[in-house]
């Protein structure tokens, strides 16, 4: 949250991860926060200094996430100048993965609509695999996460000038 400057806007989309940052976003000023996910919408419901735009969708009950082509109608009505999104599955070729079809779409949409991308990813998603394919951490900025990448990933992060912060775990 550190790294999100006041007076902007911003993307927050489905996942544990991003309901995180949205609970340390609380005190900042004037943000324009737009969102497919539930969670984060109650999340930033009272903070008086932050509007909340709820994109629409299908429902997934089990994470509180919307999806399907109205999320990605509502996300293409925008361009952001920071998104945050979290992925399911980070393989050791870089590539962001997920379990939705329909989810990634929405994923790849706010990248598209977005001057600039963060991922927030923590170490467990290194040990995990789904099948579908949303970007390649070459197309984010910055990867935020709780642990230091294997070598081979941190340098390749490095050639495609993707920012990697080890968040503080004492925080």
């Amino acid at each position: 949250a550190a790294r999100i400057p006041n007076n902007i806007s911003l993307f927050l989309n489905i996942g544990t991860s991003t309901e995180a940052v949205a609970r340390e976003l609380r005190n900042h000023r004037n943000l324009l926060v737009v969102t497919n996910n539930m969670n984060v919408a109650n999340i930033l419901a009272e903070t008086q200094d932050c509007e909340v735009v709820v994109t629409g969708g299908n429902l997934r009950r089990a994470d509180g996430g919307l999806v399907g082509k109205l999320a990605i109608e509502t996300i293409r009505q925008f361009k952001f100048d920071l998104a945050i999104i979290g992925c399911s599955a980070l393989d050791r070729d870089g590539d962001l993965l997920d379990f939705d079809i329909q989810e990634v779409g929405v994923s790849q949409s706010i990248l598209r609509q977005s001057h600039k991308t963060f991922l927030v990813a923590d170490q467990t998603k290194l040990s995990r695999s789904a099948p579908a394919r949303i970007a390649s951490l070459a197309d984010i900025d910055a990867l935020i996460t709780d642990h230091p990448l294997p070598t081979d990933l941190a340098s390749a992060c490095e050639a495609w000038n993707t920012d990697v912060v080890v968040a503080n775990r004492d925080v």
